[in-house]
């Protein structure tokens, strides 16, 4: 059984610059209090490695004055990054901030922000329950909407304003953003366009488009919180029928690979390289097994 990695593949730099402030908020702490408002990434095994070097997670600032009472306590902003006044009320309270918003998402949040001060209505397409999408929401003000597609259009009372302007989700695909921009080109005045996805989005979603079209079996790693993951996944299915979604290789199930004679893997965008291989050896296993008993 052949077994191919589609590149690229795993973590990207977002979520690499977050582990690594992280680590680095943790070992100048000493001691002190340290967390990540929310989830750091869509990762559980990461997040349990944090928590072990003392990284803990808190749900909302209120959480702070248990978790992070001290002065010299530290608050990591996730790397979807949150709304203005959630840093503000944070240094308020005398909580040292690490901001660990990816760069790419920094940049939506900027793009939905400067689309609103010129005076444009402005669509979010994305994933209303989202975080990335709550601090894009957040920085384009009371004149923002959230859709995720073009079916939610209709629902917005003040899409006749002549001025429309959109941005999307960074791990959103080509697809979702097209779809919009087609339903409203001839039904405003004027509308901007802003492709916020992130292109190491784009790059993992082709080349698992790529790998899925030339095997038989296509297993998708990353945490089932990860909508970037689920895309890959989504993608997969469409073209491999037997694509599966897995957060460790201990889910992997014999059967899947039966009479498989190619096999592929991608990983989404919080994915360590560690947990990849893991399940790259553990299919190697299972296909030494099968031959031991052939």
């Amino acid at each position: 059984m052949e077994i191919h990695v589609a590149r690229p593949a795993g973590t990207c730099y977002g979520v690499e610059r977050a582990l690594k402030l992280a680590r680095e908020a943790a070992r100048k702490a000493k001691g002190a209090p340290v967390a990540s408002l929310g989830e750091l990434i869509h990762n559980p095994q990461a997040v349990d490695g944090l928590r072990l070097i003392g990284v803990d997670v808190v749900s909302d600032l209120e959480d702070l004055k248990s978790s992070c009472e001290k002065v010299e306590s530290t608050l990591i902003i996730r790397s979807h990054g949150v709304a203005p006044s959630v840093i503000e009320d944070a240094e308020a309270r005398g909580v040292q901030v690490v901001d660990a918003t990816c760069p790419h998402v920094a940049r939506v949040q900027e793009a939905a922000e400067k689309l609103a001060d010129e005076g444009f209505t402005v669509l979010i397409v994305g994933e209303p329950d989202h975080p990335e999408v709550f601090g894009i929401h957040a920085r384009a003000g009371e004149k923002s909407h959230v859709v995720t597609g073009a079916s939610d259009l209709p629902a917005i009372e003040d899409l006749n304003n002549e001025r429309v302007g959109v941005v999307i989700q960074t791990t959103q695909t080509a697809d979702a953003l097209n779809e919009v921009v087609e339903e409203l080109r001839d039904k405003v005045e004027e509308l901007r366009v802003v492709n916020t996805i992130c292109s190491a989005t784009t790059r993992r979603q082709q080349a698992a488009e790529a790998l899925a079209h030339k095997v038989d079996v296509m297993i998708v790693v990353g945490g089932h919180n990860s909508g970037n993951t689920r895309r890959l996944y989504e993608i997969s299915k469409e073209f491999c029928p037997r694509s599966y979604h897995i957060e460790t290789s201990a889910e992997l199930e014999d059967a899947w690979f039966a009479g498989a004679e190619k096999v592929g893997i991608t990983a989404g965008a919080s994915t360590p390289e560690d947990q990849l291989q893991s399940v790259v050896a553990r299919i190697s296993k299972i296909d030494d097994e099968v031959e031991q008993n052939d």
